[in-house]
């Protein structure tokens, strides 16, 4: 044991004699690797100093990504190899988050949210007010309503799904309500009335599509189709009673930032002696289409109703929002919505203007 105690600071010299060695002759070679012109060569041979086998743990270099862009995500290590790229990760479905279509968005039955925007547009100013609405079987007032054509407008609309998985694979029944109101708010000399009012329930049945059946050119997606039926009317007597029933089949397609959505009306026919508003879909058309738009935190919604017969009729609206300044109120939006066309309202379905209103929203994405 002395012996070996006693030879210990020969053996140690030694021994750092040839770490020296070899660190030298490691270094060496890193630096005939780093000489290699060839990328491919030049990771062979640091794989081969590293001793691993390049055969079997084939590495993929991302793209650089262009000034101003962040790079794909980087997926996580798999057998192949760290730092492996994927295909960029889509963007999260709007409609599927909406209308709870995916298996990962579906939150149960009976939770109430947002259906419409809920919107207080307390400036809503109309390039004509139809003091003496009428109708085919509803005749007119023999002296006009003194209204003004500066008014407030609101919203109020609330869905919730009634039935989870009704029937086929992810489909859902839905109960859904709208309110929307004209008030006379600044019309101080005439007690600030409530000009009109239409209430619209509505049952609908969504039936998501398939991913091998929705796939549809240049990047679009069939996301779902649907049936409902429909009742407005604006709770008024004779002969401001206005009112239809309907049923309606629609469909979603959406690309990334954007969904276009059609729907297709049929009035439930009535009696003429019981019908209010017979011409009602002459003037308001029995065809829609909506197109939304997210152009980064603003949001964009533009709609067509149409009739096929008198494309001269019908109505578009513009509906533009960006939220609020200030953080605690994150559903709240300032709001800007724009009509042009028949049927705003039910009272108005035959009376033609223009319309422009300002205010806030609160709309749930």
């Amino acid at each position: 044991m002395t012996h070996w105690f006693r030879d210990a600071p020969a053996r140690s010299a030694c021994g750092l004699g040839l770490l020296l060695a070899s660190l030298s002759a490691q270094a060496d070679a890193l630096a005939d690797c780093a000489a290699i012109p060839d990328d491919r060569e030049r990771l062979a041979c640091y794989d081969a100093l590293a001793g691993r086998d390049s055969a079997r743990s084939p590495t993929v270099v991302a793209p650089a990504a262009p000034a101003g862009r962040t790079p794909d995500v980087l997926l996580p290590e798999t057998p192949a190899g760290p730092g492996l790229v994927g295909p960029p990760t889509p963007l999260p479905s709007f409609l599927s988050r909406f209308w709870e279509l995916d298996a990962a968005d579906k939150r149960g039955a009976l939770n109430f949210n947002g259906y419409k925007a809920n919107y207080l547009l307390p400036v809503h100013y109309s390039s004509h007010i139809n003091t003496m609405p009428s109708s085919p079987t509803q005749p007119a007032q023999l002296t006009p309503e003194p209204y003004q054509r500066t008014e407030a407008k609101f919203q109020i609309s609330l869905r919730t799904k009634l039935w989870e998985g009704l029937l086929l694979p992810g489909a859902d029944l839905w109960g859904l309500y709208t309110q929307q109101s004209m008030w006379q708010v600044w019309n101080g000399d005439y007690s600030a009335p409530f000009r009109n009012t239409d209430y619209e329930p509505e049952l609908m049945y969504m039936v998501p599509v398939p991913v091998e059946l929705g796939t549809l050119p240049w990047g679009w997606r069939w996301r779902f189709g649907q049936v409902g039926f429909a009742h407005q009317s604006n709770g008024q007597p004779d002969p401001l009673s206005r009112s239809w029933n309907r049923f309606y089949l629609g469909a979603g397609v959406e690309r990334e930032g954007y969904s276009l959505m059609f729907k297709f009306n049929r009035r439930i026919h009535e009696d003429r002696s019981d019908d209010n508003n017979p011409d009602l879909t002459s003037y308001r058309g029995n065809g829609e289409l909506q197109l939304g738009w997210t152009p980064g935190r603003a949001t964009m919604l533009a709609q067509w109703r149409f009739n096929p017969k008198d494309l001269g009729r019908g109505s578009i609206q513009l509906d533009w929002s960006y939220p609020l300044a200030f953080e605690p109120a994150k559903a709240a939006r300032w709001y800007v919505q724009y009509f042009n066309g028949y049927a705003e309202s039910l009272l108005d379905y035959n009376s033609k203007h223009w319309s422009i209103g300002l205010g806030v929203a609160l709309i749930e994405f």
